[in-house]
């Protein structure tokens, strides 16, 4: 699949379905709350997604069998949500999830705190959305792919954490996963030179420990090998001629 290039009536589109999961985010932040279980996050979760008139795009993508990909701790992405699953206080819970809006998609993922949480665990989450903000000063058109991705490594790793290898964010638009992969760690080479009206799915995951990481059973729970916290926050952002904008994000 190419890269695709969005006009300006497909922008609009892109647009719209990045605002409403932005407000499916907000709205899952304010309801988190020990002993909810991660099944309970899901279904309000959809059930904002469809109120809006729209389509889950995780559900049964690939065969995952929900909306919201709630991951817990050690948990890096793509938890499956389960009604025996209750948050206490103290976890970190990261929401993975987006939307299909009049044929195009959003994806974003936010880390959230469960009532009071460890200073560690707060910096693991401050840093892994600051990631996203250092690497994001590199995104505009004639700049490189690849300087997102070290430039998130390289925050990441000044502040003493590890980027994960195994999944990358992606671009994005009438397809949740579409070309170019974008790694959040240095490659060989510059990558693709980006152009005016890219949409990209940009989503630092960060382990407290190593960036080493197994699947467990289910075939879609990561996990970090060392049983360290994990972090993941992401953004659907459109490439301009001066930068870029951040569509998944309210003002």
């Amino acid at each position: 699949m190419a890269v695709t290039i969005k006009s300006e009536k497909q922008i609009v589109l892109m647009k719209e379905a990045c605002r409403l999961i932005a407000i499916t985010h907000n709205e899952l932040g304010k309801a988190l709350k020990p002993g909810m279980s991660t099944m309970d996050i899901d279904r309000l979760g959809e059930q904002i997604i469809r109120d809006f008139g729209c389509i889950p795009n995780f559900k049964n993508y690939n065969g995952y069998p929900a909306s919201i990909c709630v991951s817990v701790n050690d948990e890096v992405v793509h938890g499956i949500p389960s009604a025996k699953r209750i948050l206490k206080e103290g976890d970190i819970v990261s929401l993975d999830a987006g939307l299909i809006y009049q044929g195009y998609h959003s994806d974003a993922a936010r880390t959230w705190g469960i009532g009071e949480i460890s200073s560690d665990a707060r910096r693991l989450i401050d840093v892994t959305r600051q990631s996203f903000f250092e690497g994001i000063k590199c995104v505009k058109e004639g700049n490189h792919l690849y300087e997102i991705s070290g430039t998130i490594q390289n925050y990441v790793e000044s502040n003493g954490y590890s980027v994960v290898r195994d999944l990358v964010g992606h671009g994005i638009g009438t397809h949740l996963h579409e070309d170019p992969q974008i790694p959040n760690f240095k490659q060989k080479g510059r990558g693709i030179k980006l152009q005016a009206g890219m949409t990209l799915a940009i989503e630092p995951m960060v382990n407290g420990g190593s960036y080493d990481v197994e699947w467990l059973d289910d075939d879609w729970t990561v996990i970090t090998r060392d049983g360290s916290l994990s972090a993941h926050y992401e953004n659907t952002v459109l490439v301009t001629k001066d930068g870029c904008e951040i569509l998944t994000l309210l003002d």
